[in-house]
């Protein structure tokens, strides 16, 4: 007995474990050279930053790693927060915000 079904829902499947796999947090603290070239917009160069920085103590939340990483700013860990990069566990304060466009008011005068 065929079932037409099963072939799209194995590819669906496949497909939801990709995308949570994606999202997975990766704590900065612990992460290995590979978890955090693994994190969209981190490259070679800079989890080579993040880990010389690491040597010198955890970092203890996003404001400290934006410190003390050389090149990273605030809309970089926006942005690498909304890929799952977290430090101790939080994702960037401002991720959401840098995410989703902020519009007009209604009524207010441009």
């Amino acid at each position: 007995m065929k079932l037409p079904g099963i072939k799209a829902l194995l590819v669906a499947a496949a497909a939801a474990v990709r995308c949570a796999a994606a999202v997975a947090a990766v704590e900065v603290n612990t992460a290995s050279v590979a978890d955090l070239d693994g994190v969209k917009g981190i490259g070679p160069a800079l989890s080579a930053k993040i880990l010389q920085a690491r040597e010198k103590g955890p970092f203890q939340n996003w404001p400290d790693l934006v410190g003390r990483v050389p090149g990273l700013g605030k809309a970089s860990a926006a942005r690498l927060s909304s890929e799952g990069l977290t430090v101790n566990g939080a994702a960037f304060d401002g991720a959401r915000a840098a995410a989703v466009p902020s519009l007009p008011m209604a009524g207010a005068s441009r």
